[in-house]
Formats: C-alpha cells, structure tokens, sequence
C-alpha cells in the first residue's frame, strides 16, 4: 500500500544566502534552505490526480516524479489534494514547471495550465515559457487560515507538467539547482538523510519487467525470500500497457530447454505491438507475482541510492513515487533488473555505452571507430474511426513537416523510434518529448494542412515511452558476435538466443528530412542459430554481490541486438533466480558459484522454475523456424 506523506507547512528558519530567481518573477529570490511559513507540495503526492498521468521517468535527469497532462491534445481534468494553511493573509504562489518545445522552438509552448486555490484560478497561465525545469511566478493570494482545496487545471491536453507547488508567506521560491533543491525537498517534506524504514531480505530485484519477475519468482520457488522493486504501478516493462510490446525471442530451447516455460503462466495470448490495453493482460502478470508468498512487491517504488562495504552491496534505498518515502532495503544478493543498469551505476559496476570498434571483438556488425550510437526508445501510438468528423489542435513546434516528409500513417509502433544520438540515462526527457512532439506535429499535418483522416481521431499515445539500449554492465565474459555466429560452446552456458542479431539504425529516408534527429528506425534482421549465453555474462566483475538479467548484462552492442528481447530476458532473469539460491544455500558470491557449484546450478536449469503440468502455449512470434545449422557466415534478410 502506497503511504502519503502529510502536506504540512514548512516552518523553518531562512537561512544562506538568496539568489535571484528566472524572469518569471522578477522580484523574487530564492531560498537557500526551506523558508520561514513555507508549504511545499509535490505534485505527485495529490490524492485526486484527476486525467494527469504520474511521470517517474526522469527522476534522475530532474530530480524527482511529476504530474502530466497527457490528453492527447484535449484537455484532462484537474488533478487535487487538500492543503492546510496555517495563517491567514497573503501568499505568493510559484510552480516548477517545463515548457517542453523549448528545443525545438522559441514560441511559447503548449503545455499550458493554471493552478486553482480554494476555488478560485489564479489567472498566470503557465508552463508555456522559459526553456528548462525552473520555478515559475503564478501570482499572490490572500487566503484564509485552514483547509482549502489545491487544484492544477490543464489548458490544452498537450503534455503540461507540474513538479511542485510553493506557497510562501515571503517573495521567495525553492532553489532552482538540482542538488539544493534535492537539499531543499529533504528539509521540506521531513525526509530524514537516512531511511528511518528497513527491510530485509535474502535477495532483492530491481526492476519489474519481465526479467525481474522472472528473477524473483524463479528464486522465490527455491525458497529464497525476495524484494522486487517496480518503479511503476503496473509490471511488465515494456510488455506492460503503458507501453505495449509483445514479447520477443523464444523460449525453450538450447541446452536446458526447461527454461523459459515459467513465461506460459503469464504471457499474452494475443501478439502486437501498439495495440489496445487488454492485449497485454497486465492482470496475469500481477498475479503471476501475487501467488509466490516468498515474495514481496515494491510497486511505485525507485532505486535511488546504494550503501556498499568494500566491494559489496549492503543496501539499496528506494523511494516512493508518489509519497518520497524511502526504505533501505539490505540483502546478501542483489540483481539488476532495471534495463538502464541503474543498480549498478550507483554501485560503481563496470558498464559500458553505444557500439565498440569492429576490431575490439572482430565483429563484422560492428563500426569501424567506437561510438556512442545506441538503439533508440519508441513512443507508440494509434488513431481510431469516431464515425464523424474529428478536428486535432494545430500544433506546429518547429519540427519541419511538409508534403514530402509527413508521415502518412494512422499508427505507429516500433518503427518510431528517437534518441539514437542521444544519452538514454541523462537525455531521456528530451528523448521522449521528441517522440511525443514528431507524434503530435505529424498528426496535426495530415489533419489540418492535408486534409486526410479526417473521421480518424489519436485514440492512444504511450508517455512512458520503451527504451531497448543504454548502459550493459560488465561481467567476467563480455558475449560477442563470434559467439553468436559459431555457436561457441561455453561450459557455464545457460539460456539460448534465438532472436536475430536486430540492430536499428535511422530510417533512411527519414535521414533525409530530419538529418540527425530521426524519428523513424529501420533494421537488418540478421538470423542466427539459437546460441546459449555464458553464466559469467549474469553477474558484475567488480561488485561482488550484484547479479544482472535483462538488456543490460555483459554484452557487445552486437550481441545485444539479439539478447535484448523480452522472452530472453526473462530466461536470464529465470537463470539469475535459481544461481541466486545456490549462492544462498552456500553462502557463496555469483563469481564463486561458477568456480565451485555450477554443476548445482546447471541441475536447477534443467528442471527450470516453472510450475508442473500443462501450461499454455502463448509463444507467438517464432524466429527459428526452419534455421540452417550453425555456421560461420550470417544470413541477412532485410525486413
């Protein structure tokens, strides 16, 4: 259960010196701790988030969650919470806020909204200037003592955000400095420099995709008691929902074909991408979780912080998204489930990012210099027939349409694909507007300067939007396209690749209108022989109690174009499960179980974690029909 922190007004001492604050207000300054008569409010905490959608993505790159008004260019209801001000008189307003077209255009944005106080609406409209996350001036209220209702009245359903309200009794706002202001919301919201809150575990998973659910319940079923952390309501990853990818890649085959049969219990029985919610049966995924009492789900909940002694985890403290509130979780063994490596990043973990040099590992898909290139992250999206005439806003943002280069499609998925150019972990806000931004442009084109689909209306537009590339973490074997392409025999090998080496680069013709800032992908599948991957590519090389499973083990950019789908992942994350309880049972690092207890290991995966009996076949999307034998050279077919 989610818990809320009590939204009480800050009554501490002014203290440091005071900065000026944007040009959104002129006279005031800011405050270098929380001021005197101060209430502070985060936007994500609101007990009513009314058509607002709750956005955590980006809580590295900003400093924490916020709330969006994603209506898809129709505006969504108010969001709400109660407020309690503690005395009467006036008090000068300020929110945090983005307006988000700033990098493509100097207009004023369209992410515009009001904030309402005690039913009245505070007549600055904002979110529509400035070009970076900044506290905006809304204006001055007299107001009485008391309870009163705080409210965040959306403009356009065009992707407003709000971080955090300010009410002060002074013309001072938050620093604007994403460490001060991490300082300043600490002070503000009570939060204590170390988790008051601790749990412990035999062995905790972050990241509640497909791998770490896998990873989680395959330990749970040795016995083994487990954290699993979701930074999002709903489980899944990119499988889930909110971004709706089918699941990928094959599942038992290779050496210990038992693995992977756990996916039957909660894979979708329909296939697609892009498609309406119900295809993606989150329910079974949630409940594929709520039948291990060995485990314990930490929904809404984001890895933050990691306490090491030596080279070891000893903790991780995660947040809540909604509330703050943070626990230090503590275990022997922990896993990274979270596809960006965030674990093992703030563990110190050896990780690298984009593509090495062809002549590193002699792989021929490699480039001929290293690089930063990655694959890049899809907003999808779709239009449905309203039977009758349906109007779209224009929206024209400096992203350069016109007859030759809009898109003239009613759907998107996979194919709308940004970022490659970009960094995935300190860009991705950018990312994903980019994405949200090309969506909405290309729409408003097609309806308003062409005149087609005019009985056709957006009907859905993911915001947490699919990444499949950023940072992999090193373990003692790096997997490489040799291994790939002979089907190399590893003693340690677990789960089976089967997927073709699929590397997605910009979509030539897309090149040719947006040089640089693509947003369409393109791709080369080029098919493989199923290849087993090694144990020593699930574990970091130099933290010694951190295990890996999903896109981000120890791989080239190469092998990762096959490694990366969600059915794979899993299996690493089954395969990470079961070595977790071996090095349980004999207190023994991951390292130390492939010196000593590998062949345990090896007895645990041909039996794999899934239930016993009859499972359905929900495998849908085959990549190893009628294969050649392994071979040196790679086939290459064009999609």
């Amino acid at each position: 259960m989610l818990r809320f922190l009590p939204l009480i007004p800050v009554l501490l001492s002014l203290a440091g010196a005071a900065a000026p604050l944007s040009s959104a207000s002129p006279s005031a300054t800011v405050a270098a701790s929380a001021p005197s008569k101060g209430i502070f409010i985060e936007c994500e905490s609101f007990s009513d988030k009314g058509g607002w959608c709750l956005d955590q993505q980006f809580m590295d790159e900003m400093g924490s969650p916020y709330l969006l008004a994603h209506g898809m260019g129709v505006p969504v209801a108010d969001a709400s919470t109660r407020i309690e001000i503690p005395e009467a008189g006036v008090w000068n307003v300020y929110a945090r806020c983005y307006n988000w077209t700033a990098p493509w255009s100097s207009k004023e944005g369209p992410g515009k909204f009001q904030i309402k106080i005690g039913g009245r609406t505070m007549k600055t409209v904002l979110g529509g200037k400035g070009s970076a996350w900044e506290w905006q001036f809304a204006g001055s209220l007299k107001l009485k003592a008391g309870e009163t209702l705080l409210a965040l009245h959306d403009l356009s359903g065009f992707e407003g955000r709000c971080d955090a309200i300010f009410l002060s009794r002074e013309a001072l706002a938050p620093p604007a400095e994403t460490e001060a202001l991490a300082s300043f919301r600490r002070v503000a919201l009570g939060i204590p420099d170390e988790p008051a809150e601790r749990e412990a575990f035999d062995f905790v998973v972050v990241g509640g995709g497909i791998a770490g659910m896998c990873a989680a319940v395959a330990a749970a079923r040795q016995g083994v008691k487990v954290a699993l952390v979701n930074d999002r309501p709903v489980l899944g990853g990119n499988n889930s929902a909110e971004i709706r990818v089918h699941l990928g890649g094959n599942i038992e085959l290779g050496p210990y074909p038992a693995l992977g049969r756990m996916q039957r219990e909660f894979g979708h029985s329909r296939r697609g991408n892009a498609k309406p919610a119900e295809y993606y049966e989150d329910d079974k995924k949630q409940s594929f979780i709520d039948a291990e009492p060995n485990v314990k789900l930490f929904a809404g909940y984001r890895a933050v912080k990691v306490s090491k002694e030596g080279t070891r985890i000893s903790g991780v403290v995660i947040r809540n998204i909604e509330s703050s509130a943070e626990i230090l979780l503590e275990a022997p063994l922990f896993a990274d489930c979270t596809g960006d490596g965030s674990v093992g990043f703030l563990a110190g973990a050896d990780y690298r990012y984009g593509r090495e040099a062809r002549s590193e590992f002699g792989e021929s898909l490699a480039p001929e210099k290293a690089d930063n290139f990655v694959m890049g992250a899809s907003v999808q999206w779709y239009s449905s027939e309203t039977g009758k005439k349906s109007k779209f806003p224009v929206f024209d943002y400096g992203i350069p349409f016109d007859d030759a280069s809009v898109q003239k499609v009613t759907m998107g998925e996979w194919t709308w694909e940004t970022g490659m150019l970009h960094d995935m972990t300190r860009e991705f806000e950018y990312i994903r507007d980019y994405g949200m931004a090309v969506i909405y442009s290309n729409w408003s084109y097609l309806k308003n300067r062409l005149g087609l689909y005019q009985d056709r209306a957006l009907d859905w537009v993911a915001y947490v939007s699919g990444k499949r590339e950023s940072r992999r973490l090193m373990g003692d074997y790096i997997y490489k396209q040799d291994d790939i392409d002979k089907a190399v025999f590893h003693e340690d090998a677990t789960f089976a690749t089967s997927w073709s080496i699929d590397l997605h680069f910009p979509d030539p013709e897309n090149s040719k209108y947006f040089p640089g800032e693509e947003f369409k992908a393109a791709t080369v599948h080029n098919r493989i022989y199923p290849a087993a991957v090694p144990y020593r590519c699930l574990y970091s090389r130099n933290v010694d109690n951190l295990f890996m499973a999903g896109r981000d083990i120890s791989v080239t950019h190469v092998a990762l174009g096959t490694t990366r789908v969600m059915r794979t992942c899993g299996m690493a994350g089954e395969v990470v499960g079961l070595a977790a309880s071996v090095c349980l049972r004999h207190s023994s690092s991951p390292r130390e179980l492939y010196w000593h207890w590998l062949p345990e290991l090896q007895e645990l995966m041909r039996r794999g974690a899934a239930v016993p009996g009859d499972l359905p076949d929900n495998q849908h999307f085959n990549m190893v029909k009628s294969l050649p034998a392994p071979r040196l050279l790679i086939q290459e077919e064009k999609k």
